[in-house]
């Protein structure tokens, strides 16, 4: 705000009568009265800050917006279709959405239910999750795990523990895994042997580079077209976004 202020009086001072052009060139008696007046017309008028603030607000958004389109054009193959990131909804749909999440999140789990309905009820979006670790070893561990599931046994396992994981509330480590996994039929040994490998390492890697690209740093961000959308969006707003893209 006191940023914001400078800016403001600064304007105030150029659009003024005042002959100097900054308040560095002014006399200590010329400053001291500039200063008095730029005080009596904000006591008077004290909306002006806020109409001031909310213009300031809405036009860095814009910046954003435009911002954020820039980045995703330069980066689509490896937003939309990277070669390894899990596909599903409808592979073939007329939108795609991508989501950036992290199994200890919990945002990225309030939205998980809601993604899901989305998905269900529309039935033409194309849908890819982006493991993003960034909350801690548990968060990596159940990402190595769940994209070890995928690489070894399948996108259709991967999606079933990527919704355990996602609803899991206990301690991730191994314990928890190999539970997890015998409670879903699957090989343990197996998905735990791949969790430290190469490709898993690479992928992980590859991803958060695109989000240091993308200036991602909180999950859920979600990437709708050529919009992002940074943290939780509920529902119904979803579905407005949706639409407003298959509008454009």
């Amino acid at each position: 705000m006191k940023r914001f202020l400078t800016l403001l009086i600064t304007s105030l001072m150029l659009a003024g009568p005042v002959a100097a052009s900054n308040l560095t060139e002014m006399t200590d008696d010329e400053r001291a009265a500039f200063r008095a007046e730029v005080r009596a017309y904000l006591l008077e008028n004290p909306g002006v800050i806020m109409e001031a603030v909310a213009a300031l607000e809405a036009a860095q958004a814009n910046a954003q917006v435009e911002n954020d389109k820039t980045l995703i054009q330069v980066n689509a193959a490896d937003i939309f279709d990277d070669g390894f990131s899990w596909v599903g909804g409808n592979p073939d749909g007329d939108v795609t959405l991508v989501e950036f999440m992290d199994y200890r999140c919990g945002y990225c789990r309030r939205a998980h239910g809601e993604v899901a309905e989305l998905l269900e009820s529309d039935g033409n979006i194309r849908f890819v999750v982006k493991e993003f670790p960034i909350l801690g070893e548990e968060s990596m561990l159940a990402s190595r795990f769940a994209i070890a599931a995928k690489n070894v046994v399948g996108g259709a396992e991967y999606k079933l523990l990527n919704d355990a994981l996602m609803y899991y509330s206990g301690e991730i480590n191994e314990t928890a895994l190999r539970r997890l996994s015998d409670t879903m039929g699957l090989d343990a040994d197996v998905i735990l042997a791949e969790m430290n490998s190469d490709e898993v390492t690479k992928e992980i890697a590859l991803t958060r580079a695109l989000a240091q690209r993308l200036q991602i740093n909180g999950t859920p961000t979600f990437v709708l077209q050529d919009q992002m959308l940074r943290g939780y969006v509920p529902l119904e707003q979803m579905r407005s976004a949706v639409e407003d893209v298959r509008t454009q």
